[in-house]
C-alpha cells in the first residue's frame, strides 16, 4: 500500500471557472523523493496545500496509510513544511526557530535541546543557534527552515518551491543538501517546482502537471528519454518540434518502429514512432529532437545522418562546454520565412564546423533513433 493516495480530488476555488486540481489520482510511496513540476498555475502547489491540510479538497480522498486526513488538521498530520518564504520568526534565534514545532507538540524542554542541536547538526548548523534570522544569509535561512521541518521526525516533507529566491550557484548546493539529507534520512518528500533541472536533479519521480492534471508520472530519466506527448517533450529540456504528415500508418504497439513522415514543404523524413493506437495515413503528426541530437554541417554531404532539413543560421551562442546554434528551417513555413520554425542545436567545440557565420545557410541532420514522433 503506498503511504500517500488522491483518489479522485478535485479542488476549485470560489468563483473559479475551472479546477486548480482536476481529478488527480496519485500515490506516493515511503522513502520515495517525488517531485510536482509544472507551470505557474498547473495546479502543482494546490497539490501540496491539500496534502499538507492548508487546503480542503473539493471532492475526492487523501489518505495515510489507507485512512483518510480530510478531517484532520495541518499540525496532526505529522508532515513538515518548508514554504517558499522560509517564515521564520524573525524575533526568536534560530534556536527558538527550530524547537518552535516541538514546544506545540509539547514535548519535554529535556528533550528539546538535544532535538534541535541534532536537527541543526543536520544541515551544519550547529554553530548557529544563538543568531537570529536577519543574520543568516538567504542560504542559511532556507536550512534552518529545514532542520525546522525535520527536528521532530514527521513521515513527510514538503517542500513548496523553497529555492526559488536563491542564486545559481547556492541553489545547486542545497540541491546538493537535500539529496543527502533524503538518502540519510528516508524520510519521505514531495517537493514542488517549477525548474525542470531541479526536478531532474532531486528526484525519483516526476508528475508534470498541466491545467490541474498529471500529463506524466516517471523517473527524470523516463520523462526526459521517452516523454508521453508534446507538452511534457516541450516542457522537460530543450526540444525541436515541426509539424507532419504520417507518410504510411503505423500499427498500435509499445515498441517504437521507424516510419516515414513528410514535412508541409514535402520533404520526407524517416523517424521513431510508438502510439498506443494504430494510426492511419496522412495523420497530422508531430516531429521532436532534442538540441543536442542535431548535426550541423554546411553542406548535406558532411553529415552521416538519414535526415536533413535546410536551415539559415540566425545565432551562434558560446556557452561554456558547448555552442548553442539557432536556425530558421527554410521552406517550411506555410506565411514566408518570417514564420518558419526556429530550431536549436547544442554543438561540443569541436564538432563545430569551421567558418561558420550567422547568416550561412546550414544543414541540421539527425538519425531516426533520435526523433519522437506524437
Amino acid at each position: 500500500m503506498a503511504l500517500i493516495e488522491f483518489e479522485h480530488v478535485f479542488k476549485r476555488y470560489p468563483g473559479g471557472s475551472v479546477a486548480a486540481v482536476d481529478d488527480l489520482n496519485l500515490h506516493i510511496e515511503a522513502g520515495e523523493f517525488l517531485t510536482l513540476l509544472g507551470p505557474s498555475g498547473s495546479g502543482k502547489t494546490t497539490t501540496l496545500m491539500l496534502l499538507a491540510g492548508f487546503e480542503a479538497t473539493s471532492a475526492g480522498v487523501i489518505r495515510l496509510d489507507g485512512k483518510s486526513i480530510e478531517s484532520l488538521p495541518p499540525h496532526l498530520r505529522n508532515m513538515g513544511v518548508v514554504f517558499q518564504s522560509y517564515s521564520l520568526f524573525p524575533h526568536m534565534t534560530v534556536a527558538q526557530n527550530v524547537a518552535f514545532p516541538l514546544s506545540v507538540r509539547k514535548v519535554p524542554a529535556s528533550q528539546i535541546a538535544d532535538k534541535v542541536t541534532a536537527a541543526l547538526a543536520k544541515v551544519h548548523l550547529e554553530n548557529f543557534t544563538h543568531r537570529r534570522p536577519s543574520q543568516l544569509s538567504g542560504g542559511q535561512q532556507q536550512r534552518v527552515a529545514l532542520a525546522r521541518a525535520l527536528v521532530f521526525e514527521p513521515r513527510l516533507v514538503l517542500m513548496d518551491e523553497p529555492l526559488s529566491a536563491l542564486d545559481k550557484k547556492l541553489r545547486e548546493e542545497m540541491q546538493l543538501q537535500i539529496r543527502r539529507l533524503h538518502r540519510e534520512l528516508g524520510v519521505t518528500m514531495v517537493f514542488v517546482t517549477h525548474d525542470q533541472s531541479e526536478a531532474m536533479t532531486l528526484s525519483d519521480r516526476v508528475a508534470v502537471f498541466n491545467q490541474g492534471r498529471i500529463e506524466q508520472l516517471a523517473s527524470p530519466q523516463e520523462l526526459y528519454d521517452a516523454p508521453a506527448n508534446p507538452f511534457v517533450a516541450n516542457f522537460l529540456g530543450d526540444n525541436n518540434m515541426i509539424n507532419c504528415t504520417l507518410v504510411s500508418g503505423a500499427d498500435a504497439g509499445p515498441e517504437a518502429a521507424t516510419a516515414s513522415v513528410k514535412t508541409a514543404s514535402g520533404q520526407s523524413l524517416q523517424a521513431r514512432i510508438c502510439s498506443t493506437r494504430a494510426l492511419p495515413e496522412n495523420t497530422a503528426v508531430k516531429l521532436c529532437v532534442r538540441p543536442e541530437f542535431l548535426q550541423v554541417g554546411l553542406q548535406r554531404a558532411a553529415l552521416a545522418t538519414p535526415n536533413c532539413l535546410d536551415g539559415t543560421l540566425v545565432d551562434l551562442i558560446h556557452q561554456g562546454d558547448h555552442w548553442r546554434l539557432v536556425a530558421r528551417l527554410q521552406g517550411i513555413g506555410k506565411s514566408g520565412p518570417d514564420q518558419a520554425p526556429q530550431w536549436f542545436a547544442k554543438i561540443s567545440p569541436g564538432a563545430l564546423p569551421q567558418g561558420l557565420v550567422v547568416g550561412q545557410n546550414v544543414c541540421l541532420g539527425f538519425r531516426p533513433e533520435d526523433t519522437w514522433v506524437f
